[in-house]
């Protein structure tokens, strides 16, 4: 039987990670066989540059944080070798990171996740991560609307220039 401080320190160890995935945005399940503590270094680097990080946690832990935060749409989902990511501020930059190391590790499987308090599945997050960024987004209107401002540049040019010739 474990002892009373065990127990303690396990209980302590829920109670932050449950309080750790209040406030997190997004939160993605992946299954990490298959890599080496290179990869997952860079990894973990790669998350850290967009405000997530990476952690490996006992099922049988994160299980528990998730039930006391009343979240149970996760739990066929803790078994096996489970990573967790969090990310407290934007949800598509750290779901880009992940899905690319999915992409280019055979072994490595998104599981799952919860964003902005809703569980998705691996295949909403892959369609998420595919998603043009926010900057991208921004550049793609920026040049649209200078597009039609050229055009109206030119013709009003040519309306100018026909005003002269008469």
């Amino acid at each position: 039987m474990a002892s009373e401080t065990v127990i303690k320190q396990k209980e302590e160890e829920v109670n932050a990670l449950a309080e750790r995935l209040k406030t997190a945005k997004v939160i993605i399940l992946t299954d990490y066989r298959g890599i080496n503590v290179a990869d997952v270094t860079k990894l973990r680097s790669d998350l850290r540059n967009v405000n997530a990080e990476y952690k490996v946690i006992k099922n049988n832990i994160v299980k528990r944080a998730l039930d006391k935060n009343g979240e149970t749409g996760l739990d066929e989902l803790l078994s096996g070798p489970t990573a967790i990511m969090m990310g407290d501020e934007d949800y598509l930059e750290p779901t880009k990171v992940i899905y690319n190391y999915s992409k280019n590790n055979d072994f490595y499987k998104i599981k799952g996740g919860i964003i902005d308090g809703k569980v998705v599945t691996a295949e909403e997050i892959i369609t998420l991560a595919k998603l043009p960024s926010k900057q991208e987004l921004l550049s793609k209107l920026a040049g649209c609307l200078l597009a039609n401002i050229s055009k109206l540049a030119v013709a009003l040019d040519q309306v100018r220039a026909q005003k002269e010739a008469e």
